[in-house]
């Protein structure tokens, strides 16, 4: 069985090449900002943080939706620079530290969200401290995009499945083809409730995307697993992902992604 990241890698592996990274990672799907809205109240004026913003893909949206302040914590410092460049002159604050360290003022802010990083954290402490930093009656989301649809593998991912073999795990995924993390509903409820939060949610979007093969490979080398890689395994690895998605599927190759959505509220007493 391959071996499990730790948590702390993900302070650090995604830092080296923000705009590729960006670039990489496919935008979260509109249905799910509109979610929040009618959800959570989200609207101007409203305070948010941020968990793990990396290069910003959802910090933009919370933005223009009217979050302000907006703080941000992401513990790479290369990232915080990027999400810091990319945004001049908005009322966003970037507090470069890891989430577990950093300071928060008690019961300050309308919402708090993390966009495929909550799992880069030990749940119940993590989720303990969003709770304190909520207002009576803030809103909590932690949302992810995820590669395929959990119910087994499509054609392309039973072609390459066999390059993964092994390749570490990423955060709570103990086994290869179990259901993902962001996927394990019942698991993700449980630990909003025993963090305390009520009027428990949870929303999936199934959505397709169609990926050429330069796209489909660095996509895949911003996952976790593979920047865990050595530089010479990851591009042997990277090298024949290619070389299948050419040959198998015509450089085309069409995929379903999954976007999962928890929502829960601070109570207000």
């Amino acid at each position: 069985m391959s071996e499990e990241l730790d948590l702390s890698f993900g302070r650090s592996a995604f830092g080296a090449d923000p705009a590729g990274y960006r670039a990489a990672r496919p935008a979260y799907p509109e249905a799910l900002y509109e979610r929040l809205i009618e959800r959570t109240g989200l609207k101007p004026g409203a305070g948010v943080f941020e968990i793990g913003p990396g290069p910003g893909l959802a910090t933009g949206r919370l933005l223009k939706l009217g979050a302000n302040p907006l703080v941000a914590i992401e513990p790479d410092p290369r990232l915080a620079a990027y999400l810091t460049a990319s945004f001049p002159g908005a009322p966003l604050t970037v507090i470069v530290e890891p989430f577990e360290t950093a300071e928060l003022d008690a019961a300050r802010f309308d919402l708090g969200t993390a966009a495929t990083s909550f799992h880069w954290l030990e749940q119940q402490s993590a989720l303990v401290k969003v709770h304190a930093a909520l207002k009576p009656g803030g809103w909590w989301a932690m949302w992810w995009n995820v590669f395929g649809t959990g119910d087994g593998l499509d054609p392309f991912q039973t072609a390459i499945d066999h390059l993964f073999t092994e390749v570490p795990r990423a955060p709570g995924d103990v086994v290869r083809h179990q259901i993902p993390f962001a996927m394990r509903r019942e698991s993700r409820v449980a630990d909003l409730e025993r963090g305390g939060f009520v009027d428990l949610d949870a929303d999936t979007w199934v959505w397709p995307i169609t990926l050429k093969t330069s796209g489909l490979v660095a996509l895949f080398a911003s996952f976790s697993p593979i920047q865990a890689l050595s530089a010479e395994r990851r591009a042997a690895l990277l090298g024949e992902l290619e070389e299948i998605a050419d040959r198998q599927f015509g450089g085309v190759v069409e995929q379903r992604f999954s976007t999962v959505l928890y929502t829960g509220r601070r109570p207000r007493f």
